[in-house]
């Protein structure tokens, strides 16, 4: 019943609604308790011949009416009551996505994919599902049984009544442990489905890879596990509920097994007619339904309390990093990066250390140092994905931690690493950031990333579908188009995280030369394994175990000892060999 309580908000906020379909119920709870007080009517009156054929008519006419009256407003109340519910699926759905589009990357590494849809799907059901059959079954429950009390006790007999009652409290009391132990196994059931919900994710994300490596076999066993896992919890939860029904019925057989045998003594005794032990059969018999909502209503309600706990939990969750205030002032800036040290989140060793540059605009800063210097942790920090508790990175002077998120990120394009597109067309995933943009802006922006060639090549050129994550695309192509997604935004700071490792040289040395073109009077950030991107770099960092080994330009870094000048020559001698031998095997190809 705790849920109830939790979701006041809603039902306050949506009382018209919820009003009128309880006052709906009350009316109905009332009209069904004609009929049986009608069939005494008609039995006494036929055993003790005071009623004729017409009056019998008309009390059936009056009990089909009733039955045509009950129906037109069940209609009604359901559509006022499970509408509401239904809105309510609606903006927890809008709150879910609201909170993780505010998360940032470390709450993305406590909650799993699969967790998420779990949650946002089959838990906002369950919560909607006791908002609307929950609150239907509590009050039809409430009300149809008191009223069938009230009558059964004031308009035919009170000591009848009790006797039938004794079996209730046992009934009672046993729906209630049945609650608490279905609210505790759900629970668990809705983890292990959370569980199944990341495998399944993972398994199709990652299918080519599954299939490359022949590991069809083991995912399946795996993915079985999983699936029987789930199933146990779920069956343990089918115990439980499988429990309520039973002991509901026995408790009434009971009842009724005392009210014929107690009624029956009454009428041999003359204390009650035919008709009114009839009558009290009858109402026993309404009395089924409150028993059996009343159970489900602890059902669906312990169930909806599980799925609520969940969701509020991540609901409830503040995101790592704290929004600002301030808004950016118009026009670029500088941007200057002071960072004394800085750890991710429960690492107490430091990923970066005494690091500082200012870029002014028109500037390209260059990235580089072997896997795991630290680059894209700079890279993250710029966008603010985490915060720097020694140190701070600023923009027109001010720390990105009093500027407000949406300001600072509205002044940044970045390229990831690993390229997202979405299942739609390949226009769409360019204009993604620019819905609005025209044809001819993106066509622009698809030239500038040398890409657009590529797609003329495509069945239906720029309206080609690219499948699900771009998977009919080569990862050179995603990583062009993810570039012309960034440069339509035409923002003041561009940021390429190793974005050009799935190109080829001559492309690399194209798009490098349209990004100078495009990015006079823009500050450009580039990450590369590859040095040859960074020749143009007006300031290049050789970044190693989290600090800065080497800074410069790139002639004058070939000029020192160190990290930059052998891999560079290393590069240049492999690319060396790999012409070399482009050229043996076409020569080979020609004279064969």
């Amino acid at each position: 019943m705790r849920l109830f309580s939790q979701l006041s908000w809603y039902f306050l906020r949506e009382w018209r609604r919820y009003l009128g379909a309880v006052s709906l119920l009350i009316v109905i709870a009332i009209l069904q308790l004609l009929p049986p007080k009608i069939v005494g009517i008609i039995v006494d009156g036929v055993t003790l011949h005071r009623l004729s054929a017409g009056s019998i008519m008309m009390w059936i006419g009056i009990m089909l009416v009733t039955a045509l009256v009950v129906y037109l407003l069940r209609y009604v109340w359901r559509v006022l009551l499970f509408g509401a519910s239904y809105q309510l699926a609606v903006e927890l759905r809008e709150d879910f996505y609201r909170q993780l589009s505010r998360q940032h990357p470390e709450f993305y590494l406590r909650h799993r994919t699969g967790d998420l849809i779990a949650r946002a799907t089959n838990d906002v059901d369950r919560v909607v599902f006791a908002a609307g059959e929950g609150v239907l079954t509590l009050v039809d429950s409430l009300v149809m049984g008191c009223a069938v009390l009230i009558v059964m006790s004031t308009q035919i007999s009170w000591q009848l009544t009790l006797l039938a009652l004794v079996p209730m409290p046992v009934m009672a009391l046993m729906i209630k442990r049945y609650g608490t132990q279905l609210h505790q196994r759900f629970k668990l059931a809705q983890g292990a489905f959370s569980s199944l919900n990341d495998q399944a994710q993972e398994s199709l994300t990652s299918i080519r890879m599954v299939k490359a490596f022949g590991l069809e076999d083991h995912q399946s066993r795996q993915f079985a596990a999983i699936a029987a896992d789930a199933g146990e919890k779920n069956l343990r939860v089918a115990r439980v509920d499988a429990r309520f029904d039973p002991t509901i019925y026995i408790a009434i057989g009971l009842s009724n097994l005392l009210a014929v045998g107690g009624g029956s003594w009454l009428v041999w005794h003359q204390q009650m007619t035919l008709g009114q032990l009839t009558s009290f059969v009858m109402y026993l018999g309404l009395m089924i339904w409150p028993m059996l909502a009343l159970a489900w209503m602890f059902n669906i309600v312990e169930r909806g309390s599980a799925a609520w706990s969940r969701i509020r939990s991540l609901l409830s969750e503040a995101p790592a990093v704290a929004d600002g205030s301030k808004i950016l002032p118009e026009g670029r800036g500088v941007l200057q990066v002071a960072i004394r040290e800085f750890s991710y989140p429960g690492n107490a060793q430091p990923a970066l250390r005494n690091l500082n540059f200012n870029l002014r605009p028109g500037q390209m800063l260059g990235l580089c140092g072997p896997t795991g210097a630290g680059k894209s942790t700079l890279l993250s920090l710029i966008q603010r994905h985490f915060d720097i508790s020694q140190g701070d990175i600023r923009y027109h002077g001010i720390p990105l931690t009093q500027l407000r998120i949406d300001s600072w990120r509205g002044r940044l394009a970045v390229v990831n690493q690993t390229p997202f597109l979405f299942s739609d067309t390949v226009a769409n995933n360019i204009a993604l950031g620019r819905p609005g943009a025209s044809r001819d802006e993106i066509e622009r922006a698809a030239k500038l990333a040398s890409v657009h060639e590529d797609i003329l090549r495509l069945p239906q050129g720029y309206e080609t579908e690219v499948g699900e994550r771009g998977v009919m695309l080569s990862g050179g192509q995603k990583q062009r188009i993810s570039i012309a997604r960034a440069l339509l935004l035409n923002a003041e700071i561009l940021i390429l995280d190793d974005a050009l490792s799935a190109v080829d040289g001559r492309t690399e040395h194209q798009i490098l030369h349209n990004l100078r073109r495009w990015g006079q009077g823009r500050t450009v950030i580039i990450s590369a394994h590859r040095l040859s991107a960074l020749t143009e770099a007006s300031e290049i960092l050789v970044m190693q175990h989290g600090v800065v080994a080497q800074r410069g330009k790139h002639n004058a870094l070939l000029q020192q000892k160190g990290w930059y000048s052998d891999m560079y020559r290393y590069q240049q001698l492999e690319a060396a060999l790999s012409e070399d031998e482009d050229s043996r095997s076409s020569e080979e190809k020609q004279h064969g």
